[in-house]
């Protein structure tokens, strides 16, 4: 079974720092693709970025050069680091298998305050 469990998410100023953590489990996440996407309140999900099993990062737009994913094999994990965040980052933010966006966790939400 696929199991997928973020943790991280929290309240942060503007322009602050935080990292979201994401636990695998019940598939080879070494050889697995995987994504950050988001929801923001009252809006659709959005990809934030993807990750190759060999560590090739793809980010959206928006965070380009503001987030970095990252992961660890060896420990099955998923990790974005969230820099100078904006208030349009307040989110619901979840890990995802592969790229399909049904396959993700419960999420962690991410609020930042002005």
């Amino acid at each position: 079974e696929v199991r997928l469990v973020e943790s991280g998410g929290g309240l942060v100023e503007a322009g602050g720092s935080l990292r979201l953590s994401c636990a695998a489990s019940g598939f080879t996440f070494g050889a697995t693709y995987m994504t950050w996407i988001r929801q923001p309140p009252g809006k659709a999900l959005e990809r934030v970025a993807n990750i190759s099993p060999s560590g090739n990062q793809f980010y959206a737009e928006d965070v380009k050069g503001r987030f970095t994913v990252s992961r660890d094999n060896a420990k099955s994990m998923l990790y974005l680091h969230l820099s100078s965040v904006k208030t349009e980052d307040t989110a619901m933010y979840y890990c995802v298998k592969g790229t399909n966006w049904a396959d993700r966790g419960k999420g962690t939400q991410v609020t930042v305050s002005s």
